[in-house]
């Protein structure tokens, strides 16, 4: 089965023979065929840089509906849109889908909250996103909080320490991390 189809020139119509045209000699009209290669150079030439992020990982998806309890860790990329409980250590980037719920301690490179997330953050990045609602400590390099957004718990950025996967937050009941 093909997943794609090959683009192939119109065939010029036949010209009726009359006594004023020579016959020419046979011409091949140039077939046009797919050069997958040549596809990908002018994709790769239009389209837009690449972040610095390692984009060769795989995505792993918890969907909607889904109500998971575990542990993640690895170096791909986790998308939850339903619901896990359960710490989560990885590499890529963690999103959190609206409506999507995590229960759990998060350690990734970016992490990005649009649902609810209850536990603490380390990561290089984090964006919590108009709908998201972080109950928890953060500490990253940078961070994002977009207006009506909820947040309540310790927050720490900017100081570059390396917050992200191996940084470790322990909260001592007092609002002093460590």
């Amino acid at each position: 089965m093909a997943l794609w189809k090959e683009v192939t020139a119109p065939s010029p119509a036949p010209v009726p023979a009359t006594a004023s045209t020579s016959p020419k000699p046979a011409e091949a009209a140039p077939r046009a065929t797919f050069d997958r290669a040549a596809a990908e150079a002018a994709s790769a030439a239009t389209s837009p840089p690449r972040s610095a992020a390692r984009t060769d990982l795989k995505e792993s998806l918890i969907s909607s509906g889904l109500a998971i309890e575990g542990k993640i860790s690895g170096t791909g990329h986790v998308r939850i849109a339903g619901q896990f409980k359960g710490d989560v250590n990885v590499e890529g980037n963690l999103s959190i889908e609206p409506g999507a719920k995590h229960q759990g301690e998060v350690r990734a490179g970016t992490v990005t909250v649009s649902g609810e997330l209850t536990g603490n953050i380390g990561a290089r990045h984090v964006d919590v996103t108009a709908s998201g609602v972080v109950v928890g400590d953060v500490k990253a390099d940078t961070i994002t909080v977009a207006s009506g957004s909820r947040m309540r718990g310790h927050v720490e950025f900017g100081w570059g320490d390396g917050a992200g996967t191996n940084g470790r937050s322990d909260n001592k009941g007092n609002g002093q991390s460590t």
